[in-house]
């Protein structure tokens, strides 16, 4: 965790996105993204509206203590919701456990069109620039090949494969893969 918070940044744009705080408005549409079993495939189980709505009020309060986290990403011309993107704390126990996770989550209409990247390419820079983080992380499973694809496009190199122990054994989602980059 940041000792203290040197910049905040609630708002972030590419050429199609915009990234930004959480709004109440997003709840329903973060509760069914999370609940559709093809958004979810490469987690142990999707997620129900209660928490949904909890992990909502975690990020929030990240941004608060950190001046940064996953923020809700909008399509700028259409103003919609289309998922999430940003910079977490990883979970002990994980390759750079003590540091920071890029990640990401869009709802499936949205996939192919390049948001991902567009949008971890702006929280990479967040954090590597803007925040002054050392290193930044992305871990993923090893089937989740799409998370992979855009891990390698905005220029993580492959760190490690581990077994996630969140995740029970035997799952074959058990079996991730850590992904890494630090400034230069």
């Amino acid at each position: 965790m940041l000792a203290e918070i040197m910049a905040r940044f609630d708002e972030l744009r590419t050429p199609r996105l915009l990234l930004r705080r959480w709004r109440s408005t997003d709840l329903p549409l973060f509760a069914r993204m999370n609940a559709d079993p093809q958004v979810m495939r490469y987690f142990p189980a999707p997620s129900d509206e209660a928490k949904s709505n909890a992990l909502v009020e975690l990020l929030e309060a990240r941004f608060e203590t950190q001046g940064f986290g996953l923020w809700a990403v909008e399509r700028q011309v259409e103003g919609d919701f289309i998922g999430f993107t940003g910079l977490n704390p990883l979970a002990p126990g994980t390759p750079g456990g003590d540091g920071m996770e890029i990640g990401w989550r869009l709802a499936a209409h949205a996939w192919g069109h390049g948001y991902a990247t567009e949008a971890a390419r702006a929280a990479l820079d967040v954090g590597l620039v803007g925040a002054g983080l050392p290193e930044i992380w992305s871990i993923t499973a090893v089937l989740n090949q799409p998370s992979q694809a855009v891990m390698q496009r905005i220029g993580l190199r492959l760190h490690s494969e581990f077994e996630h122990t969140v995740v029970p054994i035997g799952h074959p989602l058990r079996p991730h893969v850590a992904y890494w980059t630090g400034r230069d």
